[in-house]
């Protein structure tokens, strides 16, 4: 069975969270939400604070190889605390380097910028931060889904569908010899 892990803190966008997770689950896959500390994490839905979700596993618990693919939600606050935590950033790289599937959804390419491993990938992201991923070194485009050797990228909530399917048939490729950080 594959095992996927979403990597994420207080101040997720929640629908990147749990329109993801459900879908691969409705794969079969266990899903398991991976966090900074234990107990639950709460959600960020039209401007407030939302639902709590229960943390898996906390970052010291785990890593990369104990997983399939990576996936990251996004919202404001959630990203930027993810990559003030060099935990969090060593688990990202991890994926990169055994050439597993990450996928990222509208500002959590922040976190992928303070790991380090964006530079030359073809990428999307939330709009406001196109500079921050261009001065990084990616090759930023506006598309509702971009696929650059098992790397996904989306803009935002309204291209979940298309993340969603493109991110279940990356997990079920595996591993990508092409993929790097």
């Amino acid at each position: 069975m594959k095992r996927i892990a979403i990597l994420a803190t207080n101040g997720f966008e929640e629908s990147e969270l749990k329109s993801p997770k459900e879908a691969m689950e409705k794969e079969g896959f266990n899903v398991e939400i991976v966090s900074l500390e234990k107990g639950e994490i709460k959600g960020w839905a039209d401007g407030n604070w939302s639902n709590s979700y229960k943390v898996d596993k906390t970052l010291n618990e785990v890593k990369a190889e104990d997983y399939n693919a990576l996936v990251l939600p996004g919202g404001v606050i959630n990203p930027d605390l993810l990559r003030r935590e060099e935990t969090a950033l060593d688990f990202v790289r991890d994926f990169f380097k055994l050439k597993k599937p990450v996928a990222a959804i509208c500002h959590a390419p922040w976190t992928l910028i303070s790991a380090g491993v964006v530079k030359g990938r073809k990428m999307t992201s939330f709009n406001s931060i196109k500079d921050d991923l261009v001065n990084a070194g990616a090759n930023w485009v506006d598309q509702e889904v971009v696929v650059d050797e098992g790397f996904v990228t989306s803009r935002n909530p309204d291209d979940l569908p298309a993340f969603n399917s493109k991110l279940i048939e990356e997990i079920k490729e595996g591993k990508h010899e092409m993929q790097h950080a």
